[in-house]
């Protein structure tokens, strides 16, 4: 009886332990979706300020160590080198294999290494993942455009465009992918 109690116990204190954790999971996806709302109707000033908020909040894994990988791929990112940047990120991705940034910015690795097929693949999953990763979004386009698949590339935009409308490299790829399928089509 003794050993059932303490199991119990034991149990009960995880699934308490565990919706601690998670509680302020939540609260962060109720500022982020706040914050995603702003961006619709922000000014371009205002909007690129609510949209690295955004950033700032999708970088936060719930786990220091996760957010230190994270980190130290962005920072290898900046400094230059996009193979310690896969590296620290693939760690990043091994132990944390639900962090959505940390497949956005993979990609963003891979893709300065010219492997476009990974980095299709990662952004695949970050958008799985996150759906409203406007920067995952962005640079899935991008790709698109690349490879010659400009009506992708132009409906991908448009998504982009639908979540944070000021973003002027968005508009500026709309107007572009738009005259240049008005070109082939004359």
């Amino acid at each position: 009886m003794i050993l059932r109690t303490f199991h119990f116990k034991c149990i009960v204190a995880a699934l308490l332990l565990s919706w601690g954790i998670s509680t302020p999971v939540l609260a962060d996806q109720a500022r982020i979706d706040d914050l995603l709302s702003q961006l619709k109707e922000a000014e371009p000033g205002m909007a690129e300020r609510i949209a690295t908020e955004i950033q700032t909040e999708w970088s936060k894994s719930g786990s220091p160590a996760m957010d230190l990988l994270l980190r130290r791929g962005q920072d290898a990112l900046e400094a230059g080198d996009p193979g310690l940047a896969a590296e620290h990120l693939t760690a990043t991705i091994d132990h944390a294999p639900d962090f959505a940034e940390a497949y956005s910015a993979r990609a963003n690795a891979y893709y300065r290494l010219g492997l476009v097929g990974p980095a299709i693949e990662d952004l695949r999953v970050a958008l799985i993942l996150n759906p409203q990763n406007f920067y995952a979004l962005r640079g899935f386009g991008v790709l698109l455009d690349e490879m010659g698949r400009t009506e992708d590339a132009l409906a991908i935009f448009r998504q982009v465009h639908d979540i944070y409308p000021s973003d002027p490299g968005t508009a500026e790829a709309i107007d572009r992918l738009e005259r240049m399928l008005e070109g082939q089509a004359l």
